[in-house]
């Protein structure tokens, strides 16, 4: 292995030596050299074999060939081909296993090593176009190896050298094998140059991967033979530094596949063993290479190496004029024979001048030596690339350069590493070279260059845009953008451009980096926002005016690509979000039709691959490791960007005000917040924001208003002119602003440039002073103005001599030098002065007239650009700026937000005019891609657009079903897959898809060939409104009259056409979708399912409104999904139920009864389907389930539906009793309604069921008691069928017994309201019952009233014991409501008094006197105010039933009192005598106006009711107070007159039969008299109480002395003086001991065991005296005053008779007379007989003056039984207390009355008086 050097280089200096131009004498020094040089070899081999560790050997290996390069480099400069190429072959084959290093310095220079002067030989080599092609290919061979080997260090001047020398074969070699291996080996160095350079920065990580090799390196180094192809593939990859040594070196030798030593020694051995020499075996190494390279290109290999990078898409359209694939070769191999002034050009350009290279890195710190090589190559390349171009021609080695040049950078960038992307050195290398270099090329007319200028814009854009920022936006603004939308620019760099548009709208991260750097930046544009704008141009469709007259394929081609960019963008919105978007049941659904292909949920499957992978948005970029991208903070916080976003807008409406009134805008901007009030602020912002309108700047600065003044002066101050000469002062203070066209105005602004420029340059200046400077500038603006205006012929404008005489004088009376102003004009002629980049805001749009002026159009706009952009990208290479990586997913909101109505535009266009089903196809996808995205961020506005124009394009809304195509149909299909996949989201706009399925379903009825008979019936159907666009009823009515018309007027081939298109809406997949959407209804979410009820519901009544031709298909799609989602859990369910509910409510009650009854079955299948779940405690479900049948039994007017309906209710009870239990109210109201029909046969349907309940299923109606007891009091009260209601009665008091029996079932009820346990049963159960039945009674007729009174008190009394205190509260508010009769009509108001009243009333006295010692604590009162309510009331029989109730209650009850409940019904007593004492009749006077109607006092406990006259209708009137309390009560009317009581009242005048014809006979003495109706009502109302005045007198009576005794009492007075008149008197003696024997004791009395007065004290029997004596004195007034007794005759009071209360007077006095006796012959009430004896004088005297006074025998008659009582009663008084005497101090009384002519009766108890009195020795007076 040792001798292998030595051998190789004998050999090698052998074939040198052997050749026979080293044998001529112009290479007698190379043989000279190569002699010695051989035997030197010879002789150390010679030593080296006689050794035997062989160490000779091994220094030659290691370096040993250094000093034996003279004779390869003598060789090398020889002309001779032959020898150049075996010297370069045996140098390649040195260097390659590090023989060969060259680290040693070179002898004839030692600043430098020997490696420089290597390279240097081997490049010197190549000497042009006439350079041999062997020489060539090995010179390339020679220089990879150079750079490749690890042992052979090639940096700086050598490297660039190396790259010089293969980029000057690659442009002028003739051979196109050399030209492919020359450019995939630059391709390789370059690699390996990079890659050795990312090694040395990660030296102290792990060292990444190296990136694979491109495919055009691997492509290109197999073409170069497969030891280069090794090399180029492998070397970087294995090799390391030239320290690993022997191992390092033969890694690198196997890699290359480069022969080792033993293999070299074993081939040289076979080459001489077969007689062949060195010179033949490198042939064959030649051959062999060059035979691979041919191979290589004619298997294309190349051609995708070259496009590699540089279109997405393989195949591309001809007619997109493109550059294939052969062109491209062509371009490539064919270049001119460059000759060598061209290569001069290229060696000593700018581009790859060594000298200036290092001159401009002095100032440059590189980390490394790799790094330098990677930093000088990159620069070099990128100024190579910047070279003027003069010919266009694609074969000009200078275009050829440019092009190598840009492809090299971009594989360079493509391939770069973790340092090259983050290192500082080479973004500013980016930024300072390659972006200029690209502004250039990125506006060029040559495809090649555009094409890859875009593609290296696409790579900055993936990798670095984190440090570009700045420098995008200017790509995107002036350069990309603003292609598209020029006019003149020709197709082809539109067609490039959206190509790469398309490939960054595929890329998510790409696209909401953008939005969020750009358009939410306050300071750069809104590139996103301008994107979306352009492209939707394109995509619209509008006509393309670009160079070349593009063909209509190619714009359509053009629109597609625009509609593709539209679709990508949107498909990276749906991807930026899709962790927001929840499929409703992904799990279960399958993918779409097949034919339906680009679905959104295969995004990244379906959407072409893109070089840009959309990072996660949680995640951040790799690439910001180390860079300021990394701080996403607070600019990627949603509601900052949102906060900037809104500041930007209102900054962009300033800025576009600012041109049409900056002041205006400036006052605008300061409102808001964004612009200081500082005038040194608002001229920051003139300095800074270029987007302002530089003209109204200019206008601002000149006006004289102080504000802008003192801005102009700020704006200047702000400038620094320091060190700057006066012209490029000046161009720079005028860059910022237009100059005003006022003269003055540019006067003050010249005049405050000078005096800034004169105090920035106060030393070495050449002005005395600012005059001189101000004179100066304004002459320089009157040359610039001169020289460059287009309007001054070019023979008058300024010439130097003018100008210089011009300014003669300026400089404080002297001339500046004239070799300055000389210096001045030529700067200005050179260049005008122009404004600074701004923007390319110039830009023409309008096409130009023809194709020549377009193209000098489009030339002006590229330079406009190119000028643009490069002066932007320099002015922005050293501002530093954060790109912040977007990660939030808010961020599509906005973003869509603002884009909507360009997508909505582009699309609806496209679709609209598309026949094409790709275009169809992508339009598709974006409405579905669109409709996601407003879907899950609920932007409803956009959403329902979007889903609207998709339901347009269906065609089936409008029902143009003649144009109908099979976009239409794939329009169908993606509104349905949209109805699967967003279903979750599309809220209201279900009803846009609903409605189109319902059409859906009628088009597949004509596409079938359903008879028209059943679809055209409605064709005259004009209703529904016009416009609506989408209404069922438009539809309908279009379809039908479509089908009218066309059996009418089409033939049959057109209909046939029509029902062929209508037929693959019928298609398996169609229908198969359309029912998916039902089924998969089950898979909706809580709220979507919701909405899409709702929708359903909607359309469907939209369906059957139709009142021609409804349809029900929407009905059965709604009772299905009812089937589907019964499995929602109840709350879910709940809320889907309140929408179908009403549905089934709407729908029920539709008066076309086929409906109505499916609507009804299908309700009735749904509910029994429901109630086979059952239902837990407390739960409400089934009672909102079964409210559409209580509903629509309400209103349905249909007698039918009614029947349906109870047979439905009736079927869930007998198949479903045991699971119902909220149920039962809705089927007990349905039943309830039943109960009031008055059809027999549903009646008795519904009764039955009813009855069958109650009787077998009692404790299921438990939940719903209350609702149940109603339905039966429904029942009760038809009155149609009074059977019914007897047995409905009846069942009800079943109800009574039931929960008398079972109290349990109540007390265990679970029940929501706070109801103790012990109360349910009254509050649930007792309390329904008795309600129930007192409604009944308030209701019904008499005899079911009656029925249901005494089935109501039956169970008071039955089971009243079970009744807690306080249930019997509530009862006796049930019952007293049943006085109430304000509802009954007139008629039978005197009915319900008279009858049901008190039959109530004394009903009630038998239940509280049954439960007393119960009710009485807590009732009494109430008891006692309803009595007085009673006898308040203007109805006599109701006042009589109340008083007579009262006597009863008192005389049943009285044992029971204790003395305060005596009070109380004393109480009670006092207050109704003072309540219905008839005042008002004593007032009463004909020609009074003013006597108001008495008031009804209220009830205590019952609502107060109106009475009116019995058996009359009387109109409402104002009522007046009856008596003078302020509390009395009002009357409403006046009852009958007479008392059905007595039989014979002399108040009434006599019989009841004779006071009703006296009634007759005062209405008519009424009318005669002119009493109005307010004195009849009053009249009535005292005449009632006049009756209750006496009846309430004979109450007290009966109480005191029971009913028997007074009646007794009198007969037997009357009767003993009737006897002792007829028979002999009884001696005084012994009449007064009968009579005291009689008295002394009260318990004498015969009905003495009934009578109460025993249990009354002293105070309360005095009250009831007092109480009578008062009524007595009333009376009396009214009998003595004879006046008004005739005038009320005379109107009509009381009948025919005239009006008395004489029953009154006399009834009243006896009984208070009888009390007073009683009282004063009673021990126990001993201590009141003084008062007691003085009442009784005080009423002898007055009854006895009284009577004597009256006239009237019937008066007389009428106090015969008193005067009987007093006269017997003082006749036999106790002598021993009561002193006869007082009676004769007032003899004039006796007088009086023994003189008058006295009935015998009443003349012998007088006479028995005055016996007594002369018996104690009394004598008158």
């Amino acid at each position: 292995m040792a001798a292998a050097p030595s051998v190789f280089l004998v050999r090698a200096l052998e074939k040198i030596l052997n050749d026979k131009d080293t044998k001529k004498s112009q290479h007698a020094q190379l043989k000279k050299v190569c002699v010695k040089a051989l035997d030197d070899v010879k002789k150390k081999a010679q030593q080296e074999s006689d050794q035997k560790d062989g160490a000779q050997g091994r220094s030659i290996t290691a370096g040993g060939a250094d000093a034996y390069f003279e004779p390869f480099q003598l060789a090398c400069q020889s002309k001779s081909p032959r020898i150049i190429s075996t010297a370069l072959d045996c140098l390649q084959k040195l260097i390659a296993p590090g023989h060969l290093t060259g680290s040693s310095k070179d002898p004839d220079n030692p600043s430098k090593l020997l490696v420089d002067r290597m390279v240097t030989t081997v490049c010197d080599c190549f000497q042009g176009p006439s350079t041999d092609e062997g020489v060539q290919l090995q010179i390339i061979k020679a220089v990879l190896t150079m750079v490749s080997a690890p042992t052979c260090e090639v940096h700086e001047a050598s490297l660039l050298q190396v790259v010089r020398t293969c980029f000057s074969i690659y442009l002028a070699s003739k051979n196109q094998i050399n030209q492919t291996t020359a450019k995939a080996t630059l391709t390789q160095m370059l690699s390996i140059i990079f890659q050795r350079m990312e090694q040395h920065g990660e030296k102290l990580k792990v060292a990444p991967a190296p990136s694979p090799a491109l495919p055009a390196v691997r492509a290109a180094s197999a073409a170069a033979g497969e030891s280069d192809a090794a090399s180029v593939a492998e070397t970087a990859s294995h090799a390391s530094d030239a320290e690993e040594g022997d191992e390092a070196i033969a890694a690198t030798a196997a890699a290359m596949e480069l022969p080792t030593e033993e293999d070299l020694v074993n081939e040289l051995v076979v080459a001489v063993g077969d007689d062949a020499t060195p010179e033949q075996v490198v042939r064959e190494l030649v051959t062999e290479v060059v035979n691979k390279a041919i191979q290589e290109v004619e298997a294309e290999a190349l051609v995708e190496s070259v496009k590699e990078g540089l279109e997405q898409k393989a195949n591309r359209e001809d007619d997109a004029a493109v550059v294939n694939g052969d062109a491209k070769l062509e371009s490539v191999v064919t270049s001119s024979r460059a000759s060598i002034s061209s290569l001069n050009v290229l060696s000593d350009g700018e581009g790859m001048d060594v000298t200036d290279s290092l001159k401009m890195n002095k100032k440059l710190k590189f980390q490394h030596i790799a790094q330098k090589d990677a930093f000088l190559v990159f620069r070099s390349l990128c100024k190579l690339s910047m070279k003027g171009v003069e010919s266009s021609d694609p074969k000009s080695p200078e275009l050829c350069s440019i092009v190598l040049s840009l492809e090299l950078l971009l594989g360079i960038l493509q391939n770069s590493g973790p340092v090259f992307r983050t290192n500082d050195l080479f973004i500013r290398a980016i930024k300072q070279y390659l972006c200029v270099a690209l502004s250039k090329n990125g506006v060029s007319n040559v495809s090649q260059v555009f094409e890859v200028s875009l593609s290296i814009f696409l790579t900055l854009l993936q990798s670095f845009k984190y440090h570009l920022k700045m420098q995008i936006e200017v790509f995107f603004k002036e350069i990309f953008l603003s292609i598209l939308q020029s006019a003149s620019s020709s197709y082809h760099h539109k067609w490039l451009v959206m190509q790469a548009l398309t490939r960054i709208c595929g890329d998510a991260q790409c696209i909401v980096d953008i939005y969020l750097n750009y358009d939410c930046d306050l300071s750069l544009a809104n590139i996103f926002e301008r994107l979306v704008r352009d492209i939707a141009h394109i995509a619209q469709g509008h006509k393309a005016i670009a160079l070349g007259n593009p063909t209509p394929a190619q714009e359509k081609a053009l629109q597609l690509k625009g509609i593709e960019c539209f679709v990508s963008i949107l498909r990276c919105m749906v991807e930026w979000s899709r962790e927001l978007y929840v499929h409703p049941g992904a799990s279960q659904t399958a993918a779409t039709s097949e034919s339906h292909r680009g679905s959104i949920d295969n995004i990244r499957e379906a959407s072409t691959p893109s070089p840009f992978h959309p990072r996660p948005s949680t995640s951040t970029n790799d690439l910001q490791d180390g860079s300021a991208a990394t701080d996403s903070g607070n600019m990627d916080n949603p509601e900052m960007v949102e906060v900037r976003k809104k500041r930007k807008d209102l900054m962009e409406q300033g800025l576009q005000k600012f041109s049409q009134s900056p002041k205006k805008a400036v006052k605008f901007l300061q409102d808001q917040g964004l612009l200081g009030q500082e005038a040194s602020e608002v001229a920051k912002f003139f300095l800074s924001d270029d987007r302002l309108d530089m003209a109204a700047i200019g206008e601002y600065l000149g006006e004289t208003n102080k504000f802008c003044i003192e801005v102009m002066y700020s704006y200047v101050d702000q400038l620094d002119f320091a060190g700057v000469e006066f012209v490029p002062a000046l161009r720079h203070f005028l860059s910022g602003f237009r100059l005003p066209g006022e003269s003055q105005k540019i006067d003050r602004l010249m005049e405050k440039f000078a005096a800034r420029y004169c105090e920035n340059n106060q030393s070495g200046q050449i002005f005395a002073s600012a005059d001189a400077a101000y004179v100066l500038a304004y002459s320089v603006i009157i040359l610039a103005t001169d020289l460059h205006s287009t309007k001054i012929k070019r023979e008058k404008k300024m010439t130097k001599e003018e100008y210089i005489k011009m300014n003669r004088g300026i400089n404080d009376q002297k001339d500046l030098p004239r070799e300055y102003l000389e210096g001045v004009y030529d700067e200005i002629a050179r260049q005008e002065i122009t404004l600074r980049a701004g923007g390319n805001k110039g830009l023409r749009l309008q096409a130009a007239s023809n194709e020549k002026a377009r193209r000098q159009q489009y030339s002006v706009e590229m330079h406009d650009m190119e000028k643009a952009a490069k002066a932007l990208m320099e002015d922005r290479s050293h501002i530093q700026t954060s790109f912040t990586s977007a990660t939030h997913i808010e961020h599509v909101r906005p973003m869509f937000k603002m884009a909507w109505t360009p997508f909505l535009a582009a699309l609806s266009l496209s679709l609209r005019d598309a026949d094409d089903m790709e275009m169809v196809t992508l339009c598709l996808d974006g409405f579905r891609c669109a409709i996601r995205i407003a879907s899950i961020f609920n932007m409803q506005l956009e959403r329902n657009a979007f889903v609207q124009s998709l339901a347009k394009f269906t065609l089936l809304t409008n029902m143009g079903l003649s144009e109908m195509k099979p976009k239409n149909i794939e329009t169908i299909k993606t509104l349905i897959a949209v109805a699967h996949s967003e279903g979750n989201y599309l809220q209201e706009s279900w009803h846009e898809i609903l409605n189109v399925v319902s059409q859906l379903e009628l088009a597949q009825l004509i596409g079938t060939g359903v008879k028209t008979q059943y679809i055209s019936s409605g064709a005259a159907d004009d209703g529904g409104g016009a416009g609506g666009g989408g209404s069922i009823r438009d539809s309908t009515a279009a379809a039908n009259e479509l089908l009218e018309g066309a059996r009418g007027k089409m033939d049959q081939k057109t209909l046939a056409t029509i029902q062929e298109s209508m037929g693959e809406t019928s298609s398996q997949s169609v229908v198969v979708a359309v029912d998916r959407i039902f089924t998969s209804s089950s898979l909706l979410d809580g709220d979507a399912i919701v909405d899409f009820v709702k929708a359903l519901c909607a359309v469907s009544v939209a369906e059957l409104e139709n009142k021609a031709t409804p349809r029900m298909f929407c009905l059965t799609k709604i009772v299905e999904i009812s089937y589907y989602n019964m499995g929602r859990i109840r709350l879910e369910w709940s809320r889907i139920w309140a929408v179908l509910g009403e549905y089934f409510n709407r729908v029920g009650c539709n008066a076309n009864d086929e409906i109505a009854f499916f609507a009804i079955d299908s309700l009735r299948q749904l509910s029994i389907k429901f109630l086979e779940k059952g239902e837990l405690a407390n739960f409400r479900f089934q009672k909102d389930f079964l409210k559409p049948f209580e509903y629509v039994m309400r209103r349905t007017t249909s007698l039918n539906i009614r029947d349906m309906i109870v047979s439905c209710t009736e079927q869930m009870v007998s198949k479903q009793v045991h699971n119902i239990k909220s149920g039962w109210v809705n089927i007990f109201a349905v039943f309830n309604k039943a109960a009031s029909d008055r059809d027999a046969r549903l009646l008795e349907k519904a009764f039955i069921r009813t009855s069958m309940i109650f009787e077998q299923h009692f404790a299921a109606t438990i939940d719903t008691f209350q609702d149940a007891i109603k339905c039966l009091s429904e029942f009760a009260c038809n009155p149609s069928f009074p059977d019914t209601s007897m047995e409905a009665i009846r069942l009800i008091d079943l109800c009574g017994r039931q929960l008398a029996e079972k109290p349990e079932l109540f007390r265990e009820l679970a029940t929501d309201e706070a109801v103790n346990v012990e109360d349910r049963i009254w509050v649930k159960g007792w309390l329904p019952v008795l309600v129930e039945l007192s409604y009944v009674v308030s209701r019904c007729k008499l005899d079911v009233r009656t029925r249901a009174l005494t089935v109501m008190f039956n169970i008071m009394k039955s089971f009243g014991h079970q009744f807690a205190i306080h249930w019997w509260r509530d009862l006796f508010t049930i019952l007293f409501r049943i006085f109430d009769n304000t509802e009954l009509p007139e008629s039978q108001k005197s009915e319900w008094m008279t009858t049901t009243c008190p039959h109530a009333l004394m009903a009630i006295i038998d239940v509280f006197t049954q439960y007393f010692e119960k009710l009485a604590p807590v009732l009494l009162d109430d008891l006692f105010a309803q009595f007085r309510w009673c006898a308040q009331q203007d109805n006599k029989d109701l006042a009589a039933a109340g008083l007579d109730c009262l006597e009863s209650f008192v005389l049943s009850n009285g044992g029971q009192f204790d003395e305060a409940t005596w009070d109380k019904a004393v109480e009670c007593i006092e207050k109704i005598f003072v309540d219905t004492l008839p005042h008002k009749l004593l007032a009463w006077a004909p020609s009074s106006k003013s006597v108001d109607d008495v008031r009804v006092p209220p009830s205590p406990i019952a609502v107060p009711r109106k009475a009116g006259l019995e058996g009359k209708s009387v109109p409402k009137t104002e009522a007046s107070p009856m008596t003078d309390s302020p509390g009395t009560p009002r009357l409403a009317g006046v009852a009958k007159e007479g008392d059905k009581s007595e039989k014979a009242s002399p108040a009434s005048g006599g019989t009841p039969a004779m006071a009703r014809v006296a009634g007759t006979e005062g209405n008519v003495r009424q009318k005669e008299a002119g009493v109005d109706e307010t004195q009849r009502r009053l009249f009535g109302q005292l005449t009632v109480r006049c009756q209750v005045q006496r009846a309430l007198i004979r109450t007290v009576d009966h109480i005191l002395f029971s009913a028997v005794s007074s009646k007794e009492e009198d007969s037997r007075l009357y009767h003993a003086a009737v006897t002792e008149v007829q028979h002999a008197q009884p001696s005084p003696s012994t009449n007064v001991h009968e009579q005291h024997s009689q008295h002394s004791d009260l318990q004498r009395s015969p009905s003495s065991t009934t009578a109460m007065l025993p249990l009354l004290n002293s105070r309360q029997l005095l009250l009831f005296v007092n109480l009578l004596l008062n009524s007595h004195e009333f009376a009396k007034s009214f009998n003595q005053n004879e006046e008004l007794r005739t005038l009320l005759w005379k109107a009509g009071f009381m009948g025919r008779l005239k009006p008395n209360m004489w029953s009154q007077e006399v009834a009243s006095v006896a009984c208070a007379l009888r009390l007073l006796f009683l009282l004063y012959n009673s021990s126990r009430f001993s201590d009141q007989w003084e008062e007691v004896e003085r009442q009784l004088l005080s009423v002898w005297r007055q009854a006895v003056a009284y009577y004597c006074t009256l006239a009237a025998e019937k008066h007389r008659r009428e106090w015969m039984g008193v005067l009987l009582l007093l006269f017997d009663h003082l006749s036999n008084l106790n002598a021993e207390r009561f002193n006869l005497h007082l009676l004769s101090e007032d003899s004039s009384v006796l007088f009086d009355i023994v003189l008058l002519d006295l009935e015998p009766e009443i003349r012998c108890t007088v006479r028995n008086l005055l016996k007594a009195m002369h018996l104690r020795g009394c004598s008158l007076r």
